[in-house]
């Protein structure tokens, strides 16, 4: 991804995640901003965007962080919000093991504490350790955690499928955490 292209996706995610009044947008309660209303917020801003540069953003964005509503009227950002957004996602049962990236600095509070979502609404768990270990790179020297997600899902714990195939759930609990 160019680095033009980089840096609107990491302000498109600030703003449909975290701050929308920061450019003056307003997000309905699930989420979604009017694509016309975004656009025009971001000139306000001093960020010239355009459809095509947005198309080109949601389409080719290799963590699938947008999506657009079926009749393309409508963006919002798939998972990772700290505001409040009910998106809509119905529980599913989840593969046997997943994981989780963080920086080893975080490793000793989540073995005495657990994996919690800080600021956001779930913590993010990954199919594969590769990803995770990314995800856990951007953060200090990464530590990649197994998850046993069946068996919590087998003891109650609800997990959801974002869009864009990241799995999520409101907390993990040491007992169900393998230091990979």
């Amino acid at each position: 991804m160019p680095d033009q292209t980089k840096e609107t996706s990491k302000f498109l995610s600030f703003v449909l995640r975290h701050r929308p009044e920061e450019i003056g947008l307003r997000l309905d309660e699930a989420g979604w901003a009017s694509v016309e209303e975004l656009l025009d917020a971001c000139k306000r801003a001093g960020r010239i965007l355009t459809h095509e540069e947005l198309d080109h953003i949601v389409s080719t964005s290799d963590k699938k962080r947008f999506s657009f509503s079926e009749d393309r009227l409508y963006i919002r950002a798939n998972q990772g919000h700290s505001i409040q957004v009910d998106l809509g996602y119905t529980p599913c049962e989840p593969p046997a093991v997943l994981y989780h990236g963080t920086a080893r600095r975080f490793l000793e509070s989540i073995q005495r504490e657990d994996l919690n979502r800080g600021k956001r609404h779930h913590v993010h768990l990954s199919r594969d350790a590769i990803t995770a270990a990314k995800v856990g790179s951007r953060h200090g020297k990464p530590v990649v955690l197994r998850i046993m997600s069946g068996q919590m899902h087998a003891d109650g714990y609800l997990f959801y499928l974002s869009e864009n195939g990241v799995w999520l759930t409101d907390r993990v609990p040491p007992a169900y955490i393998v230091e990979e």
